[in-house]
């Protein structure tokens, strides 16, 4: 989810709220309205692009108050991620204040001090480039999608991989959902279908996991070749 940072600070929106929180966006997108009708929060409605398909859906931009109180409303329980991903975003545009040399001297330490800092953090993203473009390229597939998708990716049969994912008690057994610890970790998220009706008529609620981004990392690493081999 891409940041964004106005005149005013940080924004969150509740795409990448629905995402954290792994609730549907129309139901964050109802109680942010909600909340702002009733002047408890003062976000403001925009539109986003999808990134399959290009059309324009609605959602609302927040501040870090806002979008805690929206999340004590929608489900408290993750009022702890909801924290740290606001801790990592302020981590990003904090600037570090240096201290403006007076002597010559320590102009030429200041600018040696720099020169070093900036020779690591060459060398860290030349050593970081493979598994960095690895991660990004999966996480830009799509955003989401199915288990069977991942395997497809790294060459493994759809019966084999649902196997091996019910062995390594990533899903349940006798299920193709997976276990809530791996959901927290952002690896799936749990979509609502379309409800089928039985032969009574009976509406039943329908749900599918789907790979997010983080997910597919987890699992091509895991289950490629060389994850096979380490395992």
């Amino acid at each position: 989810m891409e940041m964004i940072i106005p005149p005013g600070g940080l924004l969150m929106t509740s795409v990448e709220i629905a995402a954290l929180t792994s609730k549907r966006h129309d139901q964050v997108l109802r109680t942010a309205r909600d909340l702002a009708a009733q002047g408890i929060t003062q976000s403001v409605e925009c539109q986003y692009r999808a990134t399959v398909g290009g059309r324009e859906y609605p959602m609302h931009q927040l501040t870090k108050r806002d979008s805690l109180v929206l999340v004590a409303r929608l489900s408290p329980e993750f009022t702890g991620r909801i924290v740290d991903r606001w801790m990592e975003l302020e981590a990003v545009i904090a600037v570090p204040t240096i201290k403006t040399p007076t002597t010559f001297s320590a102009a030429l330490r200041l600018a040696a001090e720099q020169a070093e800092i900036i020779e690591e953090q060459a060398a860290k993203i030349t050593s970081d480039a493979p598994k960095v473009l690895f991660a990004e390229t999966i996480r830009a597939i799509d955003g989401v999608c199915h288990i069977d998708k991942v395997g497809k990716m790294i060459g493994i049969g759809r019966t084999k991989l649902f196997k091996r994912l019910r062995e390594d008690h990533i899903l349940i057994d006798g299920s193709r959902m997976p276990y809530q610890k791996y959901i927290d970790k952002g690896y799936f998220t749990v979509i609502e279908g379309n409800p089928y009706r039985d032969s009574k008529g009976v509406e039943h609620p329908t749900f599918t996991a789907m790979v997010t981004g983080a997910g597919q990392v987890f699992l091509v690493r895991k289950y490629s070749k060389a994850g096979e081999a380490e395992s």
